[in-house]
């Protein structure tokens, strides 16, 4: 936990000869040495300081630290161009001088450039000087507390780094005395977009109940509304929808397009094509919105049909228009059709297919078990395939139980992001659908001796306007006993029925009965089950899972949608499956 500290405060005396030490022009230009005498300078300040901040609206950085150097008294606003021009241009050679000069100019304590400088520093990358400036500062008000605050909440999506990285944007917002709507705005965002939906919903809940000053507006409805298609929480994102409504927030593009999304992600379909058809205006970000909630369905042709009629509506496709369609090949096994969009970015749109698209290729080649295609594309890549890229072919493996090509792409995992501990289990569920028991037990032993753990799988279910988790082997919900009851009663059913618990997917060497106990209590099956006690008869069960959803949970599912007469929707991480009268809408295609 990140501990916010003041250190003892330096304050340098306004230094009466200024010197210009950037090597980014001092090669080229000469150093100016200023007398503070007025009559030697050719500007009056004024006018000198007016130049400087019109070079910067220029974008002429260079040229307006140039003249800093000869002017003795630069103004607030002077230093506030100089700060904006350096995060424009991404040099923190010149941010670093800049920030140098102003603190000998006395303005270290000025909280309006503290602000401006934590922004700077966060636009750069350089989030440890943008709470050093933070530390330094004293008069911490609110805009100073918000600038530190974002730049710690709108963090990058490496897993350890991201967990440390949220734990310290709460830290500040629970320190901050006081609280606004950009403060409360960005750690909902914080959390909805680092897998965190439940924080989210929860930060939102207190936000409406604590901060009367504050109102959500458009932007934090866009996060709301992503942590509900997070936990396909359908409840709570009408409940969203209708305040989006009330607020009259109905008209902005962004919003519009995360309610697409939000209803897609819940399982309605039909909702989020119904706001996209009276959207007044559209934007390509509402049309990849309506793509990818037919792609992640399985609606693989009815994606491509609106991918073309976007284009003859006049809007071209963008780099994530096509990361979306052909996702939506790729789930439906539509390979031709993914290989002649993906020729087309460059041949047609200009645009240059990037690691997403490869990987995208990657998945579709493979999961059609066209491996060869696969390596082919990857070896023909014009730049080095990174880890998303072996990632869909590890995946693909894991579905064809392709050990060799296995082998080979978790060693580019292994080596390009070594921390992920996803890549280990995936190798050791290909050694145990082999029967390669040792091989399975060495990558979990060095998954141990590295620190790292298997990412336990975690269900949600939605359950009057309440959302549920559970986790696998979950004793802790209070209905736990009631829950395994009905799970036994469901397997012995099924087996009389033909069923065969899928126990492969367990990578521990026991005997068959300890195997059933622990594929009966992932938390898919315990969040099912759950629903069916708690649900009216032929109300449909919506799940989302973290995890690709397992052999033997998918098989579950099937029967119990037939013998509930239950519709199930679940989302794992990689689709939507539809169980209704024991059939699942990916066809076992997944």
């Amino acid at each position: 936990m990140w501990v916010l500290q003041i250190p003892q405060i330096v304050r340098h005396a306004p230094s009466q000869t200024h010197i210009c030490h950037s090597s980014h022009f001092s090669s080229r230009l000469p150093v100016c040495f200023v007398s503070l005498n007025p009559s030697a300078n050719p500007f009056k300040e004024s006018n000198r300081n007016h130049l400087i901040q019109s070079l910067c609206k220029g974008g002429n950085l260079s040229q307006a630290i140039h003249l800093l150097c000869c002017e003795p008294n630069p103004t607030q606003q002077t230093f506030e161009h100089l700060i904006y021009s350096c995060a424009q241009q991404n040099s923190l050679s010149d941010a670093l001088f800049i920030h140098r000069r102003l603190v000998d100019d006395g303005f270290d304590q000025d909280p309006f450039l503290a602000t401006k400088l934590i922004n700077m520093y966060y636009e750069l990358g350089c989030i440890d000087r943008a709470r050093e400036v933070f530390d330094e500062t004293r008069e911490r008000t609110i805009y100073v507390w918000n600038a530190l605050f974002r730049a710690l909440a709108m963090v990058g999506r490496d897993v350890y780094a991201k967990f440390g990285s949220v734990l310290c944007a709460n830290s500040v917002f629970c320190a901050m005395p006081t609280k606004n709507f950009v403060s409360w705005s960005a750690m909902i965002a914080c959390f909805a977009k680092n897998e965190m939906p439940m924080k989210a919903l929860e930060l939102f809940q207190l936000m409406m109940l604590e901060a009367c000053d504050s109102v959500p507006n458009s932007v934090t409805m866009v996060s709301v509304l992503q942590a509900c298609a997070g936990l396909a929480a359908l409840g709570h994102g009408k409940l969203i929808h209708g305040y989006i409504l009330r607020r009259g927030l109905d008209s902005i593009l962004p919003v519009l397009s995360s309610l697409i999304t939000m209803y897609g992600r819940c399982g309605e379909i039909l909702m989020g094509q119904r706001v996209f058809d009276n959207m007044k205006n559209r934007d390509v970000i509402s049309w990849n919105s309506l793509i990818s909630i037919y792609g992640m369905h399985g609606f693989g042709k009815k994606a491509i049909q609106i991918f073309e009629n976007m284009i003859h509506q006049g809007v071209s496709p963008s780099y994530i228009s096509f990361i979306t369609v052909l996702g939506a090949c790729s789930h439906a096994g539509l390979v031709e059709e993914g290989k002649i969009l993906f020729e087309s970015m460059l041949s047609k749109y200009r645009i240059h297919p990037g690691m997403e698209h490869y990987a995208c290729m990657v998945d579709l080649l493979g999961r059609a078990n066209r491996l060869d295609e696969a390596i082919k594309l990857i070896e023909d890549m014009r730049f080095e395939p990174g880890p998303t890229v072996w990632g869909s072919l590890l995946g693909s493996c894991r579905i064809h139980c392709n050990v060799e090509l296995a082998e080979r792409a978790s060693t580019m995992l292994f080596e390009l992001e070594p921390r992920n501990a996803g890549n280990y289990v995936l190798l050791a569920d290909i050694y145990a659908e082999a029967k390669m028991w040792s091989e399975a037990k060495n990558v979990m032993k060095l998954l141990e001796s590295r620190g790292l753990q298997k990412l336990p799988g975690c269900s949600w279910i939605e359950v009057k306007k309440k959302v549920y988790s559970f986790v696998s082997v979950d004793e802790h919900n209070p209905q736990i006993d009631e829950i395994h009851a009905l799970l036994v009663k469901l397997s012995t059913e099924m087996k009389e029925q033909g069923y065969v618990p899928h126990t492969n997917v367990v990578l521990y060497e026991l005997d068959e009965e300890e195997k059933e106990k622990i594929v009966l209590g992932h938390s898919e099956k315990l969040a099912v089950a759950f629903g069916l006690i708690n649900t009216a008869k032929g109300e449909t069960i919506r799940i989302r899972k973290n995890l690709r959803l397992c052999e033997d949970c998918h098989a579950v599912t099937k029967f119990i949608s037939k013998f509930a007469n239950r519709e199930i929707l679940v989302r794992d991480v990689n689709r939507f499956h539809h169980f209704k009268d024991g059939i699942c809408s990916c066809g076992d295609y997944w």
